[in-house]
């Protein structure tokens, strides 16, 4: 098909009013000029609607009309686009399906939504013969699903290593350079506005893990269920450990790791010790960074801001530009959003069939005979160890016995703490941080 002669602008409708709704709408005002030139013709912002219409943003809207009903907005004909910014579950998934049978295109930012229900919304997309995009759902401004999806085309993706949320890493930054407490923390972070009111869904790992969902469905061609995918936060992270870590030679930073192994693929968002002087490992405060490797390529990085009204919405704008260009040219779908026309079914390591390296840090009492006896329950059950370290020697109480191993099956490490954590010379449950040795660029 050729140039769509009919068309003389793209004309769009944000739903949510809020941080990227405000930056998208900036920049599509403010940047029309340069959207226009590259796409062609002029991207219009005709409504927005949200629950709030009268609280001031501080953008100049000229001719945008702004409705509390969303429904109106998904119903005007003139739309070419509908945007949903505003989060979760419910009604968002209602408003993109409804607009999708209206043969509206959709762009979204909302990884939540994508990680759970993402099939249902792609197969809806497709019997339409419209687009959904969603660049805006994992790390901000940082172009990394196009580059999969496009400039990694050529590849067999071999893995991703991902810091894919801000709050966490900027937790973890404070707490390795200035040796403060999780709690304390985590408090300031909120007071800044770089963690939630309710932190959960960030501290705990959900955030990263429904990104992780997309990035693997994308670099693989699997559907991807969010339930699959191994979490764990945060919280549990002592200063105690980023000094153990520091003296061996790590960071520790909470990583989105996709990767295949023999026809299977991992998937799993955990604390992880990096080697410091790993390029991931150097990325500090609120920044993202993904470091993807594909066979052809090597290892590449990918570095940026992750989150805000502006960087987010510099993707959410790209996404209504590039389906500008589809709908200009009658090429619809010339990209799949899925990355891959012909997709598999593929499996999804357990867990239990990981092989990693491990940081063990066991809270002993002081005795003789402590470290053969661990050591035994380890070496019984297939874990070798790299190193020890031993800390407190003649303390009344409880001190920390630290242990690197050679990399183990995470079945065998499971039954082996379960055995460790019963002796009467462990004082408490044994601290567990996987080590990524290999490269990442």
């Amino acid at each position: 098909m050729g140039w769509n002669l009919a068309k003389n602008s793209i004309n769009v409708g944000i739903i949510g009013f809020g941080t990227v709704g405000t930056g998208t709408a900036r920049i599509l005002i403010d940047n029309a000029e340069i959207i226009r030139r590259r796409l062609g013709a002029p991207v219009i912002l005709k409504k927005i609607s949200d629950l709030d219409i009268k609280r001031d943003r501080g953008i100049t809207l000229g001719g945008v009309k702004l409705t509390t009903d969303a429904k109106e907005l998904i119903n005007d004909p003139d739309i070419d686009i509908v945007v949903e910014l505003i989060g979760g579950y419910k009604p968002a998934k209602e408003f993109i399906l409804e607009a999708l049978r209206k043969r509206k295109h959709v762009v979204t930012a909302n990884k939540a939504l994508l990680a759970v229900h993402g099939e249902e919304i792609y197969a809806e997309a497709e019997k339409a013969g419209v687009t959904v995009g969603f660049e805006a759902s994992v790390a901000g401004g940082i172009p990394i699903l196009a580059s999969i999806r496009s400039g990694l085309a050529a590849n067999n993706i071999k893995s991703i290593y991902g810091i894919v949320n801000g709050t966490c890493n900027y937790i973890l930054t404070l707490m390795t350079n200035e040796g403060r407490k999780f709690d304390e923390v985590l408090k300031e972070a909120q007071a800044k506005g770089y963690a939630e009111a309710d932190p959960t869904f960030d501290i705990e790992g959900i955030d990263s893990a429904h990104k992780l969902a997309v990035l693997t469905m994308l670099a693989y061609g699997t559907p991807v269920k969010f339930d699959d995918i191994y979490t764990e936060g945060i919280s549990k992270i002592t200063p105690l450990d980023i000094d153990f870590a520091k003296e061996l030679g790590y960071k520790i930073k909470l990583l989105a790791i996709t990767k295949m192994v023999n026809g299977e693929v991992e998937a799993r968002v955990h604390p992880t010790m990096l080697p410091e002087e790993y390029p991931i490992a150097e990325v500090d405060g609120v920044f993202n960074a993904l470091s993807v490797v594909g066979d052809a390529v090597g290892s590449t990085m990918f570095y940026g801001r992750g989150a805000g009204d502006m960087p987010t919405g510099s993707a959410v704008v790209g996404d209504i530009i590039d389906i500008g260009r589809d709908i200009l040219s009658g090429s619809m779908h010339r990209s799949p959003m899925t990355a891959f026309r012909d997709r598999s079914l593929l499996k999804i390591r357990r867990m239990d069939d990981i092989t990693s390296c491990y940081y063990l840090r066991f809270s002993v009492l002081d005795r003789p005979g402590v470290l053969s006896r661990v050591s035994g329950v380890l070496g019984k059950n297939n874990i070798s160890i790299a190193s020890v370290i031993q800390k407190g020697r003649g303390a009344a109480e409880a001190v920390p016995l630290v242990m690197m191993s050679h990399e183990a099956v995470e079945r065998d490490v499971r039954r082996a703490l379960e055995e460790i954590n019963t002796m009467d010379c462990v004082a408490g449950p044994t601290m567990v941080i996987r080590v990524e040795e290999g490269k990442q660029g």
